[in-house]
């Protein structure tokens, strides 16, 4: 087999159930979602200690899990279910609350950054978030698996608390973004305002 097949070399590529241009908002959509993806699998190289085993693990998981969104989003015409389902955002849901508990209370803004591991799945959890903004376009103009979008909402929220959790078990800690106000309270403290 080779690589190679010379069929996009005008500009064009397949989806499942037609060809469309190469910058069509599906293609820029999955291919956003790839460069997480990819920043994911660098973050990864370098979580291989036992102290980030849980973490190594999920991350491992949402690899393939993303792959499922670009398959989903690469769906021009529908015919076979969709892979993408709530099960699996409520998987990141229920990480991100235990990571949440895991990592010190956060009142104000963060620098991304801090240890290269955080430092890097900053970098996935921003490509997500324009990944979500490209999902967002395409929705405007076309029908999408609504899980999708779900589900990259999350991920962004879930890299986050990844991020903080990773600084914490190695003793780095956050720096506070010094002008922010304060931007998270816990329901507790919205209640009583």
């Amino acid at each position: 087999m080779k690589l190679y097949t010379k069929t996009g070399d005008k500009g064009r590529t397949s989806l499942i159930g037609g060809r469309v241009d190469k910058d069509d908002l599906r293609v820029e959509a999955y291919g956003t979602l790839d460069e997480a993806n990819s920043f994911i699998g660098h973050a990864m190289t370098l979580l291989q200690d036992k102290l980030f085993q849980d973490i190594y693990l999920e991350l491992e998981k949402i690899q393939h899990e993303l792959f499922d969104c670009g398959g989903d989003l690469a769906i021009v015409k529908k015919k076979n279910p969709y892979k993408v389902t709530e099960d699996i955002i409520t998987f990141l849901e229920k990480r991100i609350d235990v990571y949440m508990k895991e990592a010190p209370p956060l009142e104000r803004f963060i620098l991304p950054g801090g240890s290269e591991g955080a430092a890097i799945i900053h970098i996935a959890r921003t490509v997500t978030r324009r990944a979500e903004r490209c999902i967002v376009s395409l929705k405007k103009q076309d029908e999408i698996n609504e899980h999708v979008l779900q589900y990259v909402n999350r991920l962004s929220d879930y890299l986050f608390a990844v991020a903080r959790v990773v600084n914490n078990r190695l003793n780095v800690k956050d720096v506070e973004y010094e002008r922010s106000a304060i931007v998270f309270r816990d329901e507790q403290e919205k209640k009583e305002k």
